[in-house]
């Protein structure tokens, strides 16, 4: 997917959105992220990795995350 079709589509989300609370926070993360360019590099850094993790089927159950985030 594109830049472009990506911006099309959360602007049309944005727009059929009702709820304030989702469109407050839509806006916290722009802004936080949009400031610190450092903290945009971290996320799109996490977020490939995991998208690896999850194609080469690197994944927790959900018993094991239970237990991690029980410790």
């Amino acid at each position: 997917m594109t830049i472009t079709e990506i911006k099309t589509e959360l602007q049309q989300m944005i727009e059929h959105e009702t709820d304030v609370n989702v469109l407050q926070a839509i806006r916290t993360l722009l802004r936080k992220t949009s400031l610190n360019p450092m903290m945009r590099e971290k996320l799109t850094s996490r977020a490939t990795k995991s998208e690896e993790d999850i194609k080469a089927g690197r994944l927790f159950s959900k018993e094991e995350v239970i237990t991690r985030t029980n410790r």
